[in-house]
């Protein structure tokens, strides 16, 4: 279980083996069908999401890697452990789809269990839903722009219970087999129509400037190089803000630096902001990383909107959903990772109204994964901006994966979306999730992007993950409601 855990793992981004679905979760119903009772097919999930966790965040030990001086122990202990807590999200499903008869039934029983319990992962801890199986359909290109129009509908689980019921369906046999090749074509079908009938309509979205400082986290750590950091983002960002303004026309030229790009309080640095306004000369607005202490001294991981040549702060955003282990500590740990007291989370998602610019919402790092939680609900914004740090995880598929929810987030709220990475991957996607241009890993430079305009309201921007969790429960209403043998006859429930 362990080792098919681990292949299914191939189909995340970026290998996106989407077909190793097939056989891995092949071994794992039969497993569960062979189990001689609930508690061992409980084993045979719990095995199969320790593999499938493991091998999908192995990236994670790059992070203790940056700190192995002093967590040297955690080294070999960052991917298995994470995914020890995510491991019972497959036990679950796999005990509970046995209520279910064999066949069919069990199979869309075990589709339905697998996408309930695998949205719960955004209450473990302050959430953590990475790599949920809808993302497999994240291809490059043109294909994979079709293939995730979906979401628009259904968001990234909707994705993930079909995915479960495309890869489980050849084991019903011919009838199965076929039956997937026909969703495979409407599901394609679907997409491309959406691409075709919905055309993005004329943009004041801004033009964006995207500043890649390339800063390794040693640096940031150490401290000995923040006035060589600071003097190369004014750099970049005078460079970068003087070849868009000839371009942008009408539009309003907006600067973006990743997440705690300044190595400093910013807002409590009148000279430092001065200094930034002064290299966005002609920039309607920058959107800068930086930590903060509140008027309480609890640190935040914060985004400030700076106007003007003064650099005056329009407006902060405090980052909500907290990295676990990252930047705070759970209280079940029985020793201490995260330095200090950590951080103080935010008080959730908003919308920006600054001068000369479209409603825009931040986010910070990994809020961006969190489906159906990045736009205020009130306030729909007209472009999502994201900035992040992935330097902590290597050149990984760690970076890949979260560039992935990026792209996913675009298609399910029908917003571009701007995002800018310390290290990389800094990148831009329109509406429909197209890629429209991108900042690879490990290199330093400017990526300047004219915003295409938003799309409607989506159907899952209005109704959010009801709509998946709709889906599921419809898939188990036939798959463990009893079975009728005849007319006036008594249900046949299987029990576990």
């Amino acid at each position: 279980m362990l080792v098919a855990g681990a292949l299914a793992a191939l189909a995340f981004p970026p290998v996106d083996l989407f077909p190793i679905l097939i056989p891995c979760l092949a071994v794992l119903t039969a497993a569960i069908d062979a189990a001689a009772s609930w508690r061992g097919a409980a084993r045979r999930g719990f095995l199969f999401g320790l593999g499938l966790h493991t091998a999908g965040l192995y990236w994670l030990t790059d992070a203790i890697l940056v700190r192995a001086d002093t967590f040297w122990w955690l080294v070999p202990l960052a991917s298995p452990g994470c995914a020890l807590i995510l491991a019972p999200i497959a036990a679950a499903p796999a005990a509970l789809c046995r209520l279910a008869p064999a066949g069919w039934r069990r199979l869309l029983a075990f589709a339905g269990l697998w996408t309930l319990f695998d949205m719960g992962r955004v209450f473990i801890f302050s959430g953590f839903p990475w790599n949920p199986l809808g993302t497999t359909w994240e291809l490059p290109g043109r294909l994979g722009d079709v293939m995730i129009q979906p979401a628009a509908w259904i968001g990234v689980d909707g994705l993930t219970l079909c995915t479960v019921l495309l890869a489980l369906l050849p084991q019903a046999g011919r009838r199965g087999a076929l039956a997937a090749l026909a969703g495979l074509a409407v599901w394609g079908l679907a997409g491309w129509g959406r691409l075709a009938l919905t055309p993005l309509p004329a943009s004041r979205n801004p033009t964006v400037v995207l500043v890649q400082g390339n800063v390794p986290e040693t640096e940031k750590i150490g401290g000995n190089d923040n006035v060589a950091i600071f003097r190369r983002y004014l750099a970049l960002t005078r460079s970068g803000v003087a070849r868009a303004l000839p371009g942008a026309g009408d539009r309003p030229v907006v600067f973006v630096w990743p997440e705690s790009a300044f190595p400093g309080l910013l807002q409590e640095d009148d000279i430092a902001r001065r200094m930034i306004g002064a290299a966005g000369d002609g920039a309607a607005a920058g959107v800068i990383g930086a930590m903060r202490a509140d008027t309480e001294g609890r640190w935040r991981n914060s985004v400030m909107a700076l106007t003007g040549p003064e650099g005056q702060v329009a407006d902060l955003y405090d980052k909500s959903h907290l990295v676990p282990f990252g930047e705070y500590q759970p209280r079940l740990l029985p020793f201490h990772v995260v330095p200090g007291e950590g951080m103080a989370a935010g008080g959730g998602v908003r919308t920006w109204h600054l001068p000369d610019v479209a409603p825009v919402g931040p986010l910070i790092c990994y809020e961006v994964i969190f489906s159906g939680q990045v736009v205020d609900a009130k306030d729909r914004p007209d472009w999502l901006v994201n900035v992040t740090n992935d330097a902590w995880y290597g050149d990984s598929a760690g970076p890949r994966q979260h560039l992935a929810a990026v792209r996913m987030r675009a298609v399910e709220e029908g917003l571009p979306v701007a995002r800018a990475a310390n290290t990389g991957i800094s990148a831009a996607f329109d509406a429909h999730g197209h890629e429209l241009a991108r900042l690879g890993w490990n290199r330093q430079g400017v990526l300047t992007v004219a915003l295409g305009a938003p799309l409607p309201e989506t159907l899952f921007g209005r109704w959010g993950r009801w709509i998946p969790i709709l889906l599921a429960v419809a898939m188990l209403l036939p798959a463990l409601g009893p079975r009728v043998r005849g007319i006036g006859g008594r249900p046949d429930v299987r029990r576990l």
